[in-house]
Parts: structure tokens; sequence; C-alpha cells
């Protein structure tokens, strides 16, 4: 159940019975041919998913992240990393007021992983705060499905290619990953990365794009239940 679908006397009534919150940190920015919101369109999925299976509330998602280095493609809304390590700061002390104390923070971008560092700071600093931390493309039983189905990974293609982040027919093939030179300015960027898929298979099949939804849900509830 989503905050939006709630009333402040829900909130209530909730935490009467349960302190859990599920919380998707995501981005907009470029992901090639898919949705400038995939990196919330996907975790948010998992968070409704997951909370249906477990009853636990799903915050509203965080829709912008750091991604300075996608500036250079239309679309793409940045962050200053110390801009996103206070919003995030606030959003937890703010439903730890209330009464939250176990929180999962399902992160879709990897240019939120400094958020860590506060949340490990916060959970320090607040009595009795537990924090769970899960990105799922590199989660364990991700790389387990890549190692099986002989796949690679890489920004804006097949693993993200689910059917509700896709926007525009994908190409087909693959592409070869540029060189990289090292870290990259956002024009520097555009010019290496072209149509911003970093390489690899535009698109898998579908049914291995639902095993991948299914045991990151899978992954969700069980941290759920540990948290």
């Amino acid at each position: 159940m989503r905050f939006s679908e709630l009333n402040w006397f829900d909130i209530e009534k909730y935490l009467e019975k349960d302190d859990r919150l599920i919380l998707a940190l995501g981005a907009c920015e470029q992901h090639g041919y898919l949705s400038l919101l995939t990196d919330v369109k996907i975790p948010q999925a998992l968070a409704d998913a997951a909370g249906q299976q477990t009853g636990v509330l799903v915050a509203p998602p965080l829709d912008f992240g750091a991604s300075p280095y996608f500036l250079a493609y239309p679309g793409t809304i940045s962050m200053r990393i110390a801009t996103l390590l206070d919003v995030m700061e606030d959003i937890v002390r703010s439903v730890y007021r209330h009464g939250f104390r176990r929180v999962l923070a399902l992160n879709g971008h990897g240019g939120n992983d400094p958020v860590r560092g506060r949340l490990y700071e916060l959970a320090d600093e607040l009595p009795d705060l537990r924090i769970a931390w899960y990105a799922w493309w590199i989660s364990h039983s991700v790389e387990a499905i890549l190692q099986k189905h002989e796949l690679k990974s890489y920004h804006g293609g097949w693993i993200e290619a689910f059917d509700f982040t896709r926007v525009a027919k994908l190409p087909g093939g693959e592409k070869a990953p540029p060189h990289i030179p090292g870290l990259l300015g956002a024009e520097e960027a555009r010019q290496v990365y072209g149509d911003g898929v970093f390489g690899g298979k535009y698109q898998a099949d579908d049914a291995i794009m639902q095993e991948i939804f299914d045991i990151c849900v899978a992954d969700v509830v069980e941290l759920l239940k540990r948290i």
C-alpha cells in the first residue's frame, strides 16, 4: 500500500501494529531508449510487489538522484551529492519521528550509493533505527541469473528493459562497450556513450526479465522479514 492511497489516520493506525517502511530511491536520467525514470520505476515496482505480499507500507519514491555525468542528455535532472544526502536524511528523520523504526531502502541508481554513508551515521545516532539497503542489479540473486544465462549487464541495456520501462522500440543486436578513459564530464560522457547505452544486448527474452523481477521481489520480502 502506497502513502498516496492513505491519509494520516491510516498511517497512525498502521504504526500501532508495524514499524516497517519501504522507500524507493531512483534518478531522472538518460537510459538510452528506456524511460528517463527507469531507476525509479524498477525499485517502485519491486516495492509495490513486496508490499502486497507483506503488508509493509511503501513511501513515495525519491525521483531524483545524483547523475552529473549525464547532464548533457536532455531530460536528466541531477542533485548534488550534498543535496541528496540531506534530502535522504530529512526523509528518514521525518518517518522516524512518526514511529517508523525499520526502513528498507530500495535503490535503483548506482549514483546514489554515497547515501549509504549518511544512513550509517543516522543508524548510529537514532535509537532503535534499523536500515537495510538493496540494490537489485548487483544482488547475488541477479548475479546468479546472469551467470546461468551467460549475460552481462550494462546501464540502459537489456537488464533494465522491463515492459514497464520501455517507452520506444528497442534496437536489436548488441552494442560494443566503449573504452572509458576515466571519470568523464557530462559532455565527454555523451560523446563516449552515444545513445546512452553502455553496451551489451538491448533486450532479452521476457522469461529472463520475469525471472529477474521475481527473484528480486523474493529478496526484498526476505529482507523485510529480517530487518
